[in-house]
C-alpha cells in the first residue's frame, strides 16, 4: 500500500467566475458565514490572507468527521489564472498526513466556471485513508458558495 497519493474534483459553478474567484479569496469572512455546517471559523494569522506566504487558521464545524483544524499557508497564486496553491503546515491534519498541498483555479466557462482542485499527499502511516472525504468536503463547499452567489 502506498503512503503518498493525488486527488482532485471538479465542480461546475454556475456564478461568474470572477465573483466565485473573489470568494475564494474572502475566505476568512465568506466561508464561516456561507458554509457554517463546515467551517467554524477562518482566521488570518500572517499576512492578509490573500497572497503568498499568507497563514491561516482554520477551524472546522462540529462533527467534522477527521480533524478539527488546519494551518494553512499560501505557497503559490497566480491572480490571472485565478489559482491558488496552499500547504497544511500545523493542526489536526499533520496526525494524519506528513504532508498535504493543494491547489485551486476558477476557469471560467460560459455564464459560470470550473472549479478544479487537486491535493497532493503523504500519510502519516499506512494505515490512514486517502482523503477522499477532504476532497468531497471541497466539493461540498464550492457547491454552497456557488448557490449562495447566485442569490446574492
Amino acid at each position: 500500500m502506498t503512503t503518498t497519493g493525488k486527488l482532485d474534483v471538479e465542480v461546475k459553478v454556475k456564478s461568474d467566475a470572477e465573483k466565485f474567484w473573489k470568494s475564494i479569496m474572502d475566505s476568512a469572512n465568506i466561508f464561516p458565514k456561507v458554509c457554517s455546517d463546515l467551517y467554524k471559523s477562518v482566521e488570518i494569522l500572517e499576512g492578509n490572507g490573500m497572497s503568498v506566504g499568507s497563514v491561516r487558521m482554520v477551524n472546522f464545524a462540529e462533527g467534522s468527521p477527521v480533524v478539527k483544524s488546519a494551518k494553512e499557508k499560501i505557497e503559490e497564486l497566480n491572480e490571472a489564472k485565478k489559482k491558488v496553491a496552499y500547504s497544511v503546515i500545523d493542526g489536526d491534519m499533520m496526525q494524519y498526513y506528513k504532508s498535504f498541498k493543494a491547489s485551486l483555479e476558477v476557469i471560467p466557462e460560459g455564464e459560470g466556471g470550473l472549479v478544479k482542485w487537486a491535493c497532493e499527499f503523504e500519510k502519516a502511516s499506512e494505515e490512514v485513508p486517502d482523503p477522499d472525504v477532504i476532497r468531497d468536503f471541497a466539493a461540498k463547499n464550492f457547491k454552497e458558495i456557488d448557490e449562495y452567489l447566485l442569490k446574492a
